[in-house]
């Protein structure tokens, strides 16, 4: 059986690899390591939790050990899809790097660019980072690639999947070409092997299990429940989540309940909370500092359940998490794979339970056809029911409201549209149109009275001398009052035509 000391690698890393209590490699990392350590590219393929992140980390610094970094160009650089990966990425270097004097930085976003900075103007060997943060540090002027002798790229395939695979290239295209580069992905989809093909120069390719692969330390379960409303099936899913937990019992010890939506993170989070659970959420929209506080508590014990979208699904080394509960089944059946990882680490046990319902068979389907097997159905807890409020028929709807479910009138007929129950008046007879003519013709009583008040209000303004005062018989269809000019002529003569007399005087003149 292959050991640590039998990789070659730098007597300070061994020194620091024991005191960790690692004496064995991976299949992973016994495959990798001596392909990196003679500089060859390296293509890494394996499922989550087989130690890619040591793969790379032990050959990386025993390959530094000798050497300076300068100001602003880091010596090697590791990409990684996401802040928390990258987070744990410097802490395993802090680790194996303690007995060296390599120097690291972490470019995340959530910290402020000063700080980072300030490591970068020093000068570091390795140089840790998300893309995105990456790259604003180089159009900023405040870093430079052109010195980067190791390039990492880890959790390639979640990169695509977050549509980094633009800046990836990107940041190929900004390290020399002599670079050595370290390539792990859990799947290889097309578009991650154009990039291997086209960066990666004679890759030695370690696959140490068929692409998405569950592990066989991870026991699988799939409880199927059927609401009796579709309204209500997120209801029944986070009572019949509970009962599970608590069916669980104390071999639960800590889980990770993945949702697919981060507003079904905090609604699920909130409700085991009120039920007297000690849970906590994190996704992507939480700040830095509250999600690496949340991961922090969850990692020494004093948080049970992470309540997770799936950027806690790839990459993050919780060893001893007992439990992973899919409340919502993935969209991508590669995220399966990624999220019960999480559980069954390093050799230990572990639990993977799913909630489906029936909209979920096709998502069901995709899944056990990548995973190539039928995922083992479980029954509901004993004695689980759905409460009254989860299995309660629809309020039948009363005939007299809308349709759109509105009491009151829309706002299109406020004020216009009024049913005799609404209106305490009766509503005035339709009457045809007809054209306004100098004699008006017969008129309805409503009209009669109607023109009463209107020749009422015209004589009080006769009677007081107002601007409307009468100036001679109404003209139909100019109101009260028609202005002089109006009534005026303007009508020339055309002056009469000289006579011949007349003609020839004017000449002689």
């Amino acid at each position: 059986m292959t050991k640590f000391s039998d990789l070659k690698l730098d007597p300070k890393v061994l020194t620091a690899i024991s005191e960790a209590g690692y004496e064995t490699p991976t299949p992973i990392q016994a495959g990798a390591i001596p392909h990196a350590l003679e500089g060859k590219d390296v293509l890494g393929i394996a499922q989550t939790g087989t130690g890619k992140t040591a793969s790379f980390t032990l050959p990386m610094i025993t390959l530094l050990a000798k050497g300076r970094a300068r100001a602003r160009m880091p010596r090697s650089l590791v990409l990684c899809p996401t802040r928390e990966l990258a987070a744990q990425v410097a802490e395993n270097f802090d680790i194996y790097a303690k007995h060296t004097k390599l120097t690291k930085a972490l470019l995340i976003g959530g910290v402020s660019f000063g700080e980072q900075d300030k490591l970068i103007d020093r000068g570091v060997d390795v140089l840790i980072a998300t893309p995105g943060r990456l790259l604003d540090h180089f159009e900023r002027g405040k870093l430079l690639l052109t010195g980067v002798q190791i390039m990492v790229v880890d959790e390639a395939d979640r990169m695509l999947d977050m549509g980094f695979i633009p800046d990836i290239e990107r940041i190929f295209q900004l390290t020399p070409f002599t670079r050595q580069t370290l390539f792990f992905s859990a799947t290889m989809a097309p578009e991650i092997e154009r990039i291997t093909n086209t960066f990666l120069h004679a890759p030695a390719r370690i696959e140490v299990a068929r692409q998405a692969t569950t592990s066989e330390t991870i026991t699988q379960k799939l409880v199927q429940i059927t609401p009796a409303r579709r309204d209500q099936t997120a209801k029944a899913k986070r009572e019949l989540l509970r009962a599970l937990i608590s069916a669980e019992g104390e071999a639960c010890t800590n889980a990770i309940v993945f949702c697919n939506r981060k507003s079904d993170v905090d609604i699920v989070a909130k409700s085991l909370k009120t039920h007297g659970f000690n849970a906590a959420p994190i996704h992507g929209d939480l700040e830095q500092s509250q999600r690496m506080k949340t991961l922090d508590s969850f990692r020494d014990g004093s948080l049970q359940l992470l309540i997770a979208s799936d950027v806690a699904a790839r990459g993050l080394d919780i060893p001893a998490v007992s439990h992973v509960f899919n409340y919502d089944l993935p969209s991508h059946a590669e995220d399966y794979v990624h999220r019960i990882g999480r559980t069954g680490r390093a050799g230990r046990k572990g639990t993977a339970i799913s909630l489906a319902s029936p909209a979920d068979e096709k998502y069901l389907s995709q899944i056990e056809a990548l995973v190539k097997m039928e995922i083992p159905r479980a029954e509901l807890p004993e004695g689980f029911s759905l409460s009254e409020a989860a299995t309660r028929a629809p309020r039948p709807r009363d005939e007299s409201e809308p349709r759109g479910g509105r009491s009151s009138r829309s706002r299109s007929s406020r004020g216009r549209d009024r049913t005799p129950k609404e209106s305490s008046a009766p509503p005035a007879p339709m009457v045809p149109f007809e054209p306004v003519v100098a004699e008006a013709p017969a008129a309805t009583p409503v009209r009669e009275d109607r023109a009463e008040r209107r020749e009422d209000r015209r004589e009080d303004r006769r009677e007081r001398g107002g601007r409307n005062r009468d100036n001679g018989p109404a003209v139909v269809g100019m109101g009260d009052h028609v202005p002089d000019f109006i009534l005026r002529s303007f009508r020339t003569t055309k002056p009469a035509e000289p006579t011949a007399d007349e003609v020839e005087e004017t000449s002689e003149s």
